[in-house]
């Protein structure tokens, strides 16, 4: 029944400031680093491999965890306990997406790149036990600014099968599906990452996704989108 849904297993971004995001993976949330070395380490975040490499420029990100449908309130009080959740007007904090039918809330990692905790209700996905480390189940989306949104939409379609899913082709739009999400903000009309003042830039990142069965590599860099198909 999900054999056509994208998956993003594996994500690499770039920091310089790899200590900053080591201390918030590790203590500030508490995951259990699994690779640390002098230039990166990875976290295992339910089905996604995630790692930071040490870079000398200041790139940002805007990526995204997916966690149970039921246990918004419940998640949103342990990152309460943890960190500052980013507040989006008068207090408010929870994003409404109706079009999506998803809720989210917004923090800052180490380096202080926006990461957002999204509940998709589409979704079957409800946990009954205590929200913890093991609900964040994925990494759900991440952001590929680009300066020609229909141009890199029509490259995934073709190179690796996903499609585009909403939005527009012009501004913001989106490509895969609710299981993985890439966000194309056309940076020269979407100059801010919702719903903070960063400034959306085209940064590097490597990915490994599944779709169809099958995985693919991809790599962005210089507004530049490389895929290839893991043998």
């Amino acid at each position: 029944m999900d054999s056509g849904k994208m998956e993003i297993k594996e994500l690499t971004l770039y920091t310089n400031k790899l200590e900053a995001e080591i201390d918030f993976y590790g203590r500030v949330l508490g995951f259990e680093i699994e690779e640390l070395l002098t230039n990166r380490f990875t976290v295992k975040i339910g089905k996604t491999k995630l790692t930071f490499e040490r870079s000398t420029e200041n790139y940002r990100y805007h990526y995204c965890f997916l966690i149970p449908s039921n246990q918004l309130a419940e998640a949103i009080n342990w990152l309460k306990d943890r960190l500052s959740i980013i507040e989006i007007e008068n207090g408010r904090i929870v994003q409404r997406f109706e079009s999506w039918n998803a809720d989210a809330v917004y923090f800052y990692d180490g380096s202080k790149n926006i990461v957002e905790f999204i509940v998709r209700y589409n979704l079957e996905n409800k946990r009954e036990n205590t929200f913890g480390l093991s609900n964040i189940l994925s990494v759900n989306e991440i952001g590929i600014p680009t300066n020609q949104v229909a141009k890199l939409n029509k490259q995934l379609e073709e190179e690796i099968g996903t499609k585009f899913w909403k939005g527009d082709k012009l501004r913001f739009g989106t490509n895969g599906d609710e299981h993985g999400l890439f966000l194309l903000p056309n940076y020269e009309l979407k100059k801010e990452w919702f719903p903070t003042t960063l400034a959306i830039q085209p940064s590097p990142l490597k990915a490994m996704v599944k779709h169809e069965h099958k995985e693919y590599f991809i790599e962005y860099s210089n507004g530049i989108l490389k895929t290839k198909i893991k043998n």
